[in-house]
């Protein structure tokens, strides 16, 4: 993976869409009606974290600086469309490093908890991340788990919701050690423990893994400690296979709970499992929670618009992309 320079002060997210190692894409589609959410109330505390809740929208993401600094009329169009959406702040110790991170977190905590708004973090730093492919990069696990330790104190008292290292655990059996990767993931829950954080690990998406080989390794991870899991992180397949999926996976974990991201299924998987910046793809449904026993919410995880990384004409992972975001946005509108 590319990254920002240490010390940047924004939140990177790498661009790697999760990988299919086998199977077609299963292509059914499903539209789910938009439900809005109204007034900002505190969840329970074991009940859905985004019930009732109103998610934080950057005001200095990628798309809404394209809004407004963008080369053309499409693209300034393209990310205004983006930016009225809440998405995931992703956070890499390359753009964060621990010295800074407590206080970039508080930052964004405190900007949400002004509007009465429910942040969504992204945490991508685990060692050997991505096993390097094009979101390579993370630290070694002990200095991992201390930029972590700072990173919870940023998140404090506040309320949250974490997306705990996407494709660590779906990835790990094709990585060099798996068993350390379950065991890292494990430490770095009992990092945010002190928090009021709803956690997700990562949970893969419906064309990866089998259910019960998905379901160990969260297990082993320890995702009885958390909220639950996460899917379809950063790929784009449909929403109604991942409502499948999760419900699927949740059943065999116990009830573990579910967010899918839909930032970019829209026009459904690319032909042949596809996730390096798939052509004529589409901006998916926008955010919100979910009526569902097993699913909480719909996400945009992957903010639309930034790379996958440097792969059919992309810039390097997590940049800004005028002409991804540009097709995203006129695919949905068709």
């Amino acid at each position: 993976m590319q990254v920002e320079e240490a010390g940047s002060d924004r939140a990177f997210e790498p661009g790697r869409g999760t990988r299919p190692p086998v199977a077609l894409i299963v292509a059914l589609g499903l539209t789910i009606a938009i439900v809005a959410t109204v007034a900002a109330l505190t969840p329970r505390p074991h009940g859905n974290p985004f019930a009732g809740r109103v998610l934080y929208v950057d005001p200095d993401s990628s798309a809404a600086r394209a809004a407004t600094t963008g080369r053309t009329e499409a693209e300034r169009h393209a990310g205004a469309v983006i930016a009225e959406q809440p998405t995931a702040t992703w956070l890499t110790p390359e753009a964060h490093p621990t010295a800074s991170v407590t206080a970039a977190v508080e930052r964004i905590v405190a900007d949400a908890a002004s509007a009465d708004t429910l942040p969504v973090f992204v945490v991508y730093g685990i060692t050997d991340r991505d096993c390097g492919g094009q979101s390579a990069g993370g630290l070694p696990a002990s200095a991992y788990l201390d930029w972590l330790t700072a990173l919870a104190d940023g998140l404090g008292d506040g309320t949250s919701v974490v997306v705990l290292e996407p494709d660590s655990l779906a990835l790990a059996p094709d990585c060099g050690d798996p068993e350390a990767r379950v065991r890292l993931i494990a430490a770095a829950i009992s990092r945010l423990e002190g928090t009021r954080a709803a956690v997700y690990l990562d949970g893969g998406h419906s064309a990866w893994r089998p259910v019960e080989e998905m379901a160990e390794l969260l297990a082993d991870a320890g995702v009885d400690r958390v909220r639950g899991f996460a899917t379809n992180v950063a790929n784009t397949q449909h929403t109604a296979d991942e409502l499948d999926y999760a419900r699927r996976l949740s059943a065999a974990l116990g009830g573990a709970n579910a967010i899918i991201d839909t930032s970019r299924n829209g026009a459904g998987p690319a032909d042949a499992g596809a996730w390096c910046n798939p052509p004529d793809r589409a901006l998916g449904e926008p955010p919100r929670d979910a009526d569902d026993p097993a699913v909480d919410a719909l996400l945009w995880v992957k903010p639309p618009g930034e790379s996958d990384g440097a792969c059919n004409g992309g810039p390097p992972a997590g940049r800004w992309w005028a002409g991804q975001a540009i097709e995203l946005v006129e695919n949905a509108g068709r």
